[in-house]
């Protein structure tokens, strides 16, 4: 599971330093895509592969299961951490999340997604009284 909210800094040649406490999970394998609202998910390979049996088993016949599987998997990219725990962000992902050089990378249970770090903080404003409203629509009856 992949919790909290860390700050790492791209260097000049697009690798973004993971944190600590996510590198063995990640040691395998990981994949990079494209996230909702302009964020990066970095799914370790293991769960990449779930989210693609599921897709694999939805109707090809739904346009909707269609247009998702094309952006997901198009913009899909093998990587690894190399041995001082960074990861490489293709340039087309850097440039749909709007990355330069200060990220937020936070924990969203099975996948990390990664924010440019101005895109996180005005998603984080907005959605705070959502938080608040839905948490019973969310998960009704559990807090």
């Amino acid at each position: 599971m992949f919790l909290g909210t860390h700050t790492p800094r791209l260097d000049q040649k697009g690798r973004l330093f993971l944190p600590a406490k996510y590198r063995d999970e990640l040691s395998g394998g990981l994949v990079i895509t494209k996230g909702q609202e302009h964020c990066l998910y970095v799914f370790p390979t293991a769960e990449f592969q779930r989210v693609t049996d599921a897709l694999s088993s939805a109707p090809v016949t739904a346009k909707a299961v269609r247009d998702y599987s094309r952006i997901l998997f198009a913009s899909a990219s093998d990587e690894s951490c190399d041995k001082q725990g960074r990861i490489t962000i293709p340039p087309k992902l850097r440039a749909y999340a709007g990355l330069d050089r200060d990220c937020v990378v936070i924990g969203a249970n099975t996948r990390l997604e990664v924010w440019a770090d101005e895109a996180w903080s005005d998603y984080e404003a907005e959605q705070e009284q959502a938080f608040a409203r839905l948490s019973e629509e969310v998960l009704p009856g559990v807090l």
